[in-house]
C-alpha cells in the first residue's frame, strides 16, 4: 500500500544512512515516486540528496523530459544535473550500451560531488520481467538471482529500495498528491525484449507466474548465489595466489573443486584482470577449461590463460595493450601506476608501455623474477623513446615503482560482491 512506502527507504537505509545520496530520475512513474519520498527521507534524516537525470540523445522528447525532471526538482528544493549521454554509434546492443554508458556517467557525475551511494526506481514489475528475460537466455543462479537491492558498481553502491513494491503501488501514490510522470514511448515498443516480457506476464498470471512469484524466485535464487560465493571465496583462499598483477590457481586444487565454483573463480580471476564488470559467456568459458585440460593456453576477454608448471596464470593479453600508452603520473591499463622512488627521475619525455619482446631484451636479470616471461611482456614499463629505463616487474626496477590501484584485498571481497 502507499502509505507503507516510507518503510521501504527505512529498511533500505537504516540504520546507517549515507551522509550524501544521489538518486536517479528519469521522469518516469517509478523514478518520480522514488524522488519524492527520498526528497521527504533525505530531509528527516538529514542526509544531503541530488538528484540527475541521464538524456541518452536516442529520442527528441528526452531532452525535454529531462527539463522536466529538472523544474520538479527545483520545485522541491533538490539540486538536479542533466548528463549527455551520446555514445551511440550504432553498432552491438542499443540497450546494453545505453545502460553501461548510463551506469559509467552517474558513477563519474557522483564521485566529482563526493556521492558514494545511488538510489535507483526499479520496482517488483521490472524484476520479474528480469527474470523472465534471463530464462529466455537459459541463466543460471546468478542470472535468475536478478537484481540485488543493493550492489557495489563503478566504484558506486547502488541502492534500489523499491524492488519489492508494485509499479501501480507507486502509481496510486502519484496519482493522490497530484505529482505527474512522463510516459516513454519505447514502454510500449514490442522490439524490446522487456516489453516482449511485460507482455507475456499477463498471458502467466493464470498458471501463478506473476510479479510476486518470480520476485521470490529472484530472492531464492539470490540466497544460493551468496552460498555460492562464499564456498568461492573459501576456495579462493586456499588455492589462489596474485603476483605482479596476475591470478595464479594451484591446478590440481582446482580440479578437486565442483565445476560451478572452477567457473566462478575463473571468471572473477579475468574480471579482476581486466577491470572489466561482466562475464564471459558459459560457452566460451566451457571451450577454455577444454583448452586448459588439454594443456592448450587460450585467450579471452583481453586475458592470456596457461598452464605454467603446476599452476595456471590468468594474466593480461600483450595485444590487448600494446597500444596501451600514458604518461609516468597517470594509470596505465586502469590498473598500474608507476613512480620514481625519487621525483628528478621523471621527466615529460618518459612514458609508460607494455614491455613486449623490444622490453624484455634489454631485462638481463627478468628470470630472477620467476615470472613466466610470456606473462612479463604485457606488465609496464618506463620508457624513453625506444629506450627501457625501468621495468619495476622484470627485474629492472632501477628506482621505481610499480603498484597495483586494486591490490590482493580487492581481488578476494570482489568474490563475495555480486
Amino acid at each position: 500500500m502507499p502509505e507503507r512506502l516510507p518503510n521501504c527507504l527505512s529498511e533500505a537505509f537504516l540504520p546507517h544512512p549515507p551522509a550524501a545520496m544521489g538518486v536517479a530520475v528519469s521522469g518516469g512513474s517509478d523514478s518520480m515516486a522514488l524522488l519524492h519520498l527520498l526528497c521527504e527521507f533525505c530531509a528527516a534524516k538529514h542526509i544531503r540528496l541530488q538528484a540527475v537525470t541521464v538524456d541518452h540523445c536516442l529520442r527528441p522528447e528526452a531532452a525535454g523530459e529531462a527539463a522536466h525532471v529538472a523544474q520538479v526538482c527545483a520545485n522541491i528544493g533538490v539540486p538536479h544535473d542533466t548528463l549527455v549521454w551520446d555514445a551511440w554509434r550504432g553498432e552491438g546492443n542499443l540497450q546494453n550500451a545505453a545502460r553501461h554508458g548510463r551506469y559509467q556517467a552517474m558513477a563519474n557525475w557522483a564521485k566529482e560531488r563526493g556521492i558514494d551511494t545511488i538510489a535507483t526506481g526499479h520496482t517488483a514489475d521490472d524484476q520479474a520481467e528480469t527474470v523472465l528475460m534471463r530464462l529466455a537466455r537459459r541463466s543460471g543462479v546468478d542470472g535468475l538471482s536478478a537484481m540485488s537491492g543493493r550492489t557495489l558498481r563503478e566504484g558506486i553502491t547502488w541502492v534500489r529500495p523499491l524492488l519489492r513494491t508494485r509499479r501501480e503501488v507507486l502509481r496510486s501514490y502519484l496519482t493522490h498528491r497530484g505529482i505527474h510522470w512522463v510516459e516513454d514511448p519505447s514502454n510500449k515498443d514490442a522490439r524490446y525484449d522487456r516489453i516482449k516480457a511485460r507482455n507475456a506476464m499477463e498471458h502467466l498470471a493464470p498458471l501463478g507466474i506473476d510479479a510476486e512469484a518470480l520476485g521470490e524466485v529472484a530472492e531464492n535464487m539470490e540466497t544460493a548465489r551468496r552460498a555460492l560465493e562464499w564456498h568461492t571465496f573459501l576456495a579462493a583462499k586456499h588455492l589462489v595466489t596474485l603476483d605482479a598483477g596476475a591470478v595464479l590457481f594451484n591446478e590440481a586444487e582446482l580440479n578437486l573443486q565442483p565445476v560451478e565454483v572452477q567457473r566462478r573463480l575463473m571468471i572473477k580471476a579475468i574480471n579482476w584482470v581486466t577491470q572489466s564488470y561482466y562475464a564471459p559467456r558459459r560457452g566460451a568459458l566451457a571451450n577454455l577449461r577444454a583448452a586448459l585440460s588439454e594443456g592448450q593456453a587460450a585467450t579471452m576477454n583481453g586475458c592470456h590463460i596457461r598452464r605454467i608448471g603446476a599452476k595456471i596464470w590468468v594474466f593480461r593479453e600483450f595485444n590487448a595493450v600494446r597500444t596501451v600508452d600514458t604518461a609516468t603520473g597517470g594509470l596505465w591499463d586502469g590498473r598500474w601506476s608507476l613512480t620514481a622512488h625519487h621525483p628528478s627521475a621523471q621527466d615529460a619525455d618518459l612514458r609508460v608501455r607494455a614491455l613486449g619482446l623490444e622490453g624484455l631484451e634489454q631485462c638481463a636479470d627478468w628470470r630472477i623474477t620467476g615470472r613466466p616471461h610470456v606473462m612479463l611482456q604485457s606488465t609496464p614499463g618506463v620508457w624513453r623513446g625506444d629506450t627501457l629505463v625501468a621495468a619495476p616487474l622484470a627485474g629492472c626496477a632501477q628506482n621505481w615503482h610499480a603498484e597495483l590501484v586494486e591490490d590482493q584485498d580487492t581481488f578476494f571481497a570482489s568474490l563475495l560482491s555480486h
